[in-house]
């Protein structure tokens, strides 16, 4: 963080360029997150179940690989990262549901950048993280700067803690083709285990699939 904030520019040595510098790092990590709302997540998951036997006739699961999850969950110092298949926009929100009613915990859950400001604010107090709008404009990954270099440590951070995260690998509806933003968050995982900020960590695929979905 301080190699990418300091940067070429001679104007940013000093106490007003690192008090201009932490004001900036501490704006992108609002883009990126939020802190939990306990008070959401209960009543979230609360109306959800009643949501879904709206919307569904049934939800299934393999139980028998739902088991071998809650076994690599319990794996000492080794996070979870969920690669998951997308094919609406209540993935996310049914499989935090899931996650969280089996004691998994409240994952971190990547979200597409096309969202209202107020959905936007909503679902990152529910878990829901966002690649920071300054990202959206790069092109290389030698030019994402400093919101790169504050979602590479952001990541870190959430491995290091243990708290799952799940990246969703394509836009829905699927396009069997690996999303941009999927790529930029799978670059942070890989660059986390690079660095030796975790030792290792357990990769879960999530297939998701509807009759007809919603």
């Amino acid at each position: 963080l301080q190699d990418a904030a300091s940067g070429p520019d001679p104007g940013s040595r000093g106490d007003e360029g690192s008090q201009q510098h932490w004001k900036e790092i501490c704006q992108i990590l609002g883009e990126i997150q939020a802190p939990l709302s306990p008070l959401l997540l209960r009543l979230c998951h609360w109306l959800l179940p009643k949501l879904l036997t709206r919307v569904f006739l049934g939800v299934q699961l393999h139980q028998g690989q739902l088991e071998m999850v809650l076994r690599a969950a319990r794996t000492p110092q080794v996070p979870l990262v969920f690669l998951c298949s997308h094919q609406s926009q209540v993935d996310g929100l049914l499989l935090s549901f899931v996650l969280l009613s089996q004691g998994i915990g409240v994952p971190r859950v990547t979200v597409g950048a096309q969202t209202s400001p107020h959905l936007r604010s909503l679902l990152q107090r529910l878990g829901g993280i966002f690649l920071p709008s300054g990202m959206s404009q790069t092109w290389s990954d030698r030019d994402e700067g400093l919101p790169g270099a504050v979602l590479d440590v952001y990541v870190q951070e959430v491995l290091r803690s243990r708290q799952p995260l799940v990246l969703f690998l394509e836009e829905p509806p699927a396009s069997l083709r690996l999303a941009e933003p999927a790529r930029r968050w799978l670059l942070r995982v890989l660059r986390a285990l690079r660095d030796g900020a975790v030792p290792d960590v357990l990769i879960v695929p999530v297939g998701i699939a509807y009759d007809v979905a919603p």
